[in-house]
């Protein structure tokens, strides 16, 4: 008989045990939150504990030498006078030695911003004009590139490359050149206040504008990371190897970069992009447990004519969220990977994690509410409670883990909190008469047609019934009657649906408002960004390059 898992406080009780050490060390109550010092005394707890792979060179390390070079880095930083609230900007692939520098900067209470290597000059221009680091590493092939930038801003910052180049201080050298011979046991972290300390600024709305920076303390972090593992009882170690589907600029790789030692998990990533076949051959490889995915990158995995190329019996735990999660994405994953407990996620950077309980919820529900918050569903055009179930509205969320503020961005950070700092989340959610909250559409993202509001998710959701598609993405394109609705729509292998048999199926399915009087474009993939979301702007831009049907 198969025990039914329910929400329980054993997470609570393991961080409880951990942070106790802590302040009876340092004698400072707030130290419970302080990442750096979580992170540390970890390491020291369980030094031969294989704490990263690279999938894609083969190489891993244990925490004591992550404990040694990063203790190193850390007396580097120092010399060089980087400590509380300056800015790191950490531009790499998920290589061995890109924990290195973190955990250095959460020793020293230095801000993280981990920036997307593909950005252009210009989005990097915009990038460094608020965050302003003082230390830059990346790779070589990027250097050029930020060198330029920070003239142009007349910034003045260390440049550190990971590899060698020519002209630049390679990692090796950084941290040959600058650090001290300091015995593991006699470093000290930096002592701050880390429920007002940032510890990451996370890029946000960069799929639907200008990219913002989500400042999250190390209160916030240390707060809503155990909630991912409340239904767990084995710890340390609830579960064995997590692989790591997303660059650094990720909230769900950041999250994994700092529970991974705390909580004793494998971690395992790759230096290489993920691609489908790669990621293949990290799960036949290293069977990995646990592991978080966007819809897109799920729905890739699990394309039918090759999806047998893997066996995803290994996991144990499989989480799906970034965007709106079909229900039968869910039901399908359920079938291939058959030993995994499959939860659809809502989280934000600016919750420092996730909103929701994942407590045996409904179907198609996000979960049930969380310790940590309080919750409101607000009438958007009334701006008032709505108590009644059933009834969509804006989520509003309040706790100790929302984020801090929109870095150096005053204006977007007033707008975005209500009185009383109630965070004002931008999407639209309903909750059932049980309290399981389901997520209906991201406000920005609705269209709207001779006034009528379109949620592209609901009419993706009706396409995807056809049977001939394998993923879709809605847009909608200028009419002076408002949006046209366009269809992106990726067939199925060797399928062939027409443009009419689209039409028509969402024609017999939805009301007049939400039809596809934009036309269907068919493309071999949805556009995507660093982080596998839908990338919506170059949806809009596809919509009206590609010709329609």
């Amino acid at each position: 008989m198969t025990l039914v898992k329910r929400g329980n406080d054993s997470v609570h009780w393991y961080m409880g045990e951990l942070q106790s050490r802590i302040v009876a060390s340092s004698g400072i109550p707030t130290d419970r939150f302080h990442l750096g010092k979580l992170i540390l005394q970890s390491l020291k707890d369980a030094p031969d504990f294989i704490s990263q792979i690279d999938g894609a060179t083969g190489e891993s390390e244990t925490n004591a030498s992550v404990l040694e070079r990063s203790i190193r880095c850390a007396t580097c930083l120092r010399n060089l006078g980087i400590g509380h609230g300056d800015v790191m900007v950490l531009m790499a692939p998920n290589h061995i030695d890109l924990t290195v520098p973190l955990y250095a900067a959460l020793y020293l209470g230095v801000i993280i911003a981990a920036v997307d290597r593909t950005l252009t000059l210009t989005e990097l221009q915009h990038t460094f004009a608020f965050s302003k680091p003082k230390i830059i590493f990346c790779q070589s092939d990027r250097a050029p590139d930020v060198q330029l930038t920070l003239n142009n801003l007349s910034l003045d910052g260390q440049i550190v490359s990971f590899d060698s180049g020519d002209y630049l201080c390679s990692f090796s050298d950084f941290m040959e050149n600058n650090g001290d011979d300091i015995a593991v046991e006699d470093f000290q972290a930096a002592d701050f206040d880390p429920e007002d300390s940032i510890s990451f600024i996370i890029a946000t709305s960069g799929t639907t504008g200008l990219p913002k920076a989500a400042a999250v303390t190390h209160k916030n972090l240390a707060i809503n990371i155990p909630y991912i593992w409340s239904r767990s009882t084995t710890f340390p170690t609830p579960t064995k190897i997590a692989l790591i589907g997303s660059p650094l600029q990720w909230l769900t790789a950041i999250l994994n970069f700092v529970k991974s030692p705390i909580l004793r998990i494998i971690r395992l990533q790759t230096s290489e992009k993920l691609t489908q076949e790669h990621a293949y051959d990290l799960i036949n490889k290293y069977r990995p447990t646990y592991s978080i995915f966007s819809p897109t990158m799920m729905s890739t995995l699990l394309k039918p004519d090759v999806r047998d190329q893997c066996d995803f019996t290994c996991f144990t735990s499989l989480m799906l969220g970034g965007s709106a999660v079909p229900q039968d994405l869910i039901d399908e994953l359920k079938q291939v990977a058959c030993n995994a407990e499959v939860n659809n996620i809502y989280g934000m950077s600016e919750l420092s994690g996730i909103a929701f309980q994942g407590d045996n919820p409904a179907p198609g529900s996000c979960g049930k509410p969380l310790g940590c918050f309080q919750y409101r569903i607000i009438d958007v055009e009334t701006q008032t409670d709505i108590f009644e179930p059933n009834v969509p509205g804006e989520l509003w969320l309040k706790g100790p883990t929302i984020f801090k503020e929109y870095y150096n961005n005053v204006e977007a950070t007033e707008e975005t909190f209500a009185e009383d700092r109630w965070f004002k989340t931008g999407d639209t959610f309903y909750r059932d008469e049980n309290w399981n909250f389901f997520f209906v559409e991201r406000i920005k993202l609705l269209l709207k047609y001779t006034g009528y509001q379109i949620s592209p998710v609901e009419i993706e959701g009706v396409i995807r019934q056809h049977p001939g598609v394998l993923d879709v993405a809605v847009t909608g394109i200028p009419d002076a009657l408002g949006d046209l609705v366009v269809a992106c729509v990726v067939p199925h292998p060797d399928a062939k649906p027409t443009a009419q048999e689209i039409k028509d199926l969402v024609r017999d399915t939805l009301s007049d408002s939400k039809q596809l009087r934009g036309g269907v474009i068919f493309v071999d993939a949805i556009p995507v960004t660093a982080s596998t979301k839908v990338h919506r702007r170059r949806l809009k831009e596809m919509a009206l390059e590609l010709p329609r049907e």
